[in-house]
């Protein structure tokens, strides 16, 4: 009876919805019944709205609480003692010797971030050695009540939507050979995959962008601020979405549905808000990388049949781009934001509040597919010409929810993003990942400045940073030892992290750079480091609901050509020789692959090491070297240069590597003297001493220029 009311109860307070419970049936009569643990409310919750009587397996201590003991009396309860051993072994038993469902929150306490914390290996030896069958469930929603630990962390409110989400059931196959520890670390590690994927299964990625924003908004407030820039003006999600709006319904009218809009901006809270103005209405904004100049500029532009560009007059004369803006003027059409702006009127502005105040309402009977473009974004050109990289709003959203699957972020986190917008990392991860789920990105225009940035970040005590490893290295070398002293998160992508740059950070700031891997095409992050899941010299481990397979390459063992599969792969190209048309995302595996063109090796724990890019290989003799190991060789004798290692063809052996560094008095002998173990094939030919090496603006060295550079010099 007393179920009965709490069920009501519980459904009229929180609007209690429950999915899957076919998946609740499918599971049998012996279950071991895992969920992430959101708040106080979560036992009551599962012991309420599932069906059947439940054994709840509880800390001795918390169950003998008083004020637990009335709702514990709704279920069975099985006491249990982490500081006992014999307590795991109990619960193994009774799983064995009972038909029942019992749930266990593998965390082990409740969650202080908002995302899973740690998975305790216990409960997967429990549920290996047990052999039932795991059901997961995931509590959303209870984490923003008052019953959760997240005051000060996230907004509580009095009555949020609560659901439960129950996954098909699956079980733990601990292979014959493990015993013992290893048994158990394996059994672990399988359970904390498990709880991962829940996390992202569950999550909603399938919706626009623009609906995203709108239950951010929801979410964390509409006073909550997600964005600031040099002008120190911060936006809210109330301002970001009015202005968002009122820019959008300025562009309408000048602009088409499903037209490539070119975006000539800089790093800006007016870019974010011209970004997502344009995706309001089905426009597609194609990030134009400025650093190409002109003529790279003009070139995505046909590639992507863009017309209309838009820009800004302070920014063409701050960065001194007049030259290339009036080249774009010859064949597109330029629009100033100033002039748009100018033609705002206070009529269009009160619409705009007006409309953003009933924007849930209206947006969802007017919003795109989840599987429209939502941004073109174009590859460096680093080994050849730019390709139009197509992204869907769910490709974007779909990586969000893998990253927040795997590393804890809050409202609390200030993101300094000083990648520009124009690269994957800088828009995805620097600018929408922080907007859309509640924390504040300050945008800076370049990475360039080293001894500003550092600054900035202590200024605004900036939490998490995300860059390459020229540019933290940089970084490291200016800043002061106490600049970074609220980052929790630094995280390097878009190229290899050297040793010299993580033990610089460590040793100088106490921080550890958590490498990851990715590539434009898949949104961008395939793989990263996590504080829990970290394993140094490697990428990390794939993102949740993402798979893999390694292509055979003649001559290289014990890796293979990554392809990969998932949800955050891009929709697919545009190419120069086919301007405007999608060429679908395949490779060899099929459709829906992405070939990545790297050398990859995974090992046993699922970790990736990146081997180098397959075009970065040198066939010496009939025998295949990776230039990448050329250069992490280069790195290690002299730590303090820079270096690009690139072959050349040779009339003997095919091809010939050629080292150039910016280290004076090199020589292959040096080189060989830290080159313990590295077969005498691996070292260079010759060794070139240059002033700089040609990079990206991005910081990835541009190896057709280095190419051109060695071929000159040879």
């Amino acid at each position: 009876m007393l179920k009965k009311f709490l069920h009501g109860l519980l459904t009229l307070i929180y609007n209690i919805e429950i999915n899957g419970l076919d998946n609740y049936h499918k599971a049998g009569k012996r279950v071991l019944i895992i969920a992430n643990h959101t708040s106080f409310l979560d036992p009551l919750l599962l012991g309420v709205f599932l069906p059947d009587d439940i054994t709840f397996a509880i800390n001795t201590h918390i169950s003998q609480r008083w004020w637990l003991k009335p709702f514990l009396g709704l279920s069975h309860v099985f006491p249990m003692d982490p500081t006992q051993p014999l307590s795991l072994k109990n619960l193994i038993h009774h799983l064995q010797n009972n038909d029942s469902k019992t749930v266990i929150f593998p965390e082990g306490r409740i969650t202080a971030t908002g995302s899973l914390m740690k998975i305790y290996d216990g409960t997967g030896m429990v549920a290996d050695k047990s052999g039932a069958t795991i059901l997961p469930i995931r509590i959303e929603g209870a984490q923003y009540t008052h019953f959760s630990k997240l005051r000060n962390i996230v907004r509580l409110r009095l009555f949020p939507k609560i659901t439960l989400q129950i996954l098909p059931p699956t079980h733990i196959d601990a292979h014959k050979g493990l015993s013992g520890k290893n048994r158990r670390k394996y059994s672990g590690h399988v359970l904390a995959d498990i709880m991962t994927e829940m996390m992202f299964a569950t999550s909603h990625y399938r919706q626009t962008i623009f609906s995203c924003l709108l239950e951010a908004r929801k979410i964390h407030g509409g006073k909550h601020t997600v964005a600031e820039d040099l002008e120190r003006t911060p936006l809210s999600y109330d301002k970001l979405i009015t202005r968002t709006i009122a820019i959008g319904n300025a562009l309408k009218t000048i602009t088409e549905t499903g037209e490539h809009v070119g975006i000539f901006l800089p790093n800006s809270t007016k870019t974010l808000c011209v970004v997502l103005g344009l995706q309001l209405h089905g426009r597609i904004p194609a990030m134009l990388n400025y650093s190409t100049g002109a003529a790279g500029m003009l070139s995505a532009c046909q590639t992507a049949v863009v017309k209309t560009v838009l820009t800004s007059r302070r920014f063409i004369e701050l960065g001194k781009l007049s030259e290339e803006a009036d080249y774009l003027a010859k064949q597109t059409q330029l629009i100033y934001l100033e002039d748009l702006a100018a033609d705002i009127s206070a009529y269009h502005k009160f619409k705009a509040l007006v409309q953003s105040k009933t924007a849930s309402y209206w947006y969802k009977h007017n919003q795109f597919s989840p599987d429209s473009p939502a941004v073109v974004l174009f590859t460096s050109g680093s080994e050849g010409t730019p390709k139009g990289v197509v992204l869907s709003h769910s490709n974007i959203l779909a990586n969000h929810k893998q990253i927040a699957a795997r590393i804890s972020f809050t409202p609390q986190d200030v993101v300094i993003n000083f990648l520009p917008m124009f690269h994957s990392f800088g828009f995805t991860v620097g600018t929408m990942l922080p907007v859309l789920n509640g924390m504040t990105t300050f945008f800076y225009p370049t990475p360039l400045h080293f001894s500003v940035i550092p600054e900035i970040a202590y200024e605004i005590s900036a939490t998490i940073m995300f860059g390459t490893n020229t540019f933290l290295a940089a970084y490291g070398k200016k800043a002061h030892a106490y600049d970074f002293y609220a980052m929790r998160y630094v995280v390097a992508g878009a190229e290899k992290l050297q040793e010299s740059t993580r033990q610089l950070w460590a040793d100088k700031f106490g921080i550890r750079i958590l490498e990851g891997y990715g590539a434009t095409e898949t949104a961008p992050v395939a793989s990263v480091n996590t504080p829990m899941d970290n394993k140094a010299g490697t990428v990390g481990r794939l993102m949740p609901n993402m798979t893999y397979q390694l292509e055979p390459v003649e001559g290289i063992s014990e890796a293979g050509k990554l392809h990969v599969h998932g949800p955050n792969i891009m929709l697919g190209y545009l190419l120069a020789d086919a301007p405007g048309k999608l060429a679908p995302t395949a490779s060899i595996y099929g459709q829906g692959w992405y070939d990545t063109g790297d050398i990859a090796h995974v090992d046993d724990d699922g970790f990736v090491s990146i081997r180098g890019r397959s075009k970065r290989f040198a066939k010496i003799g009939g025998e295949m070297v990776s230039l990448t190991v050329v250069e992490q060789l280069a790195a290690k004798a002299w730590p303090d240069a820079h270096h690009a290692a690139v072959s050349l063809p040779d009339a003997k052996k095919g091809e010939q590597i050629i080292l150039l560094t910016t280290q004076k008095l090199a020589t292959v002998n040096g080189l060989a003297a830290v080159a313990e173990g590295v077969a005498a094939i691996a070292l260079p030919k010759k060794i070139l001493l240059v002033d700089a090496i040609p990079v990206m603006a991005t910081g990835k060295v541009n190896y057709p220029a280095v190419i051109e550079l060695a071929a000159g010099r040879i």
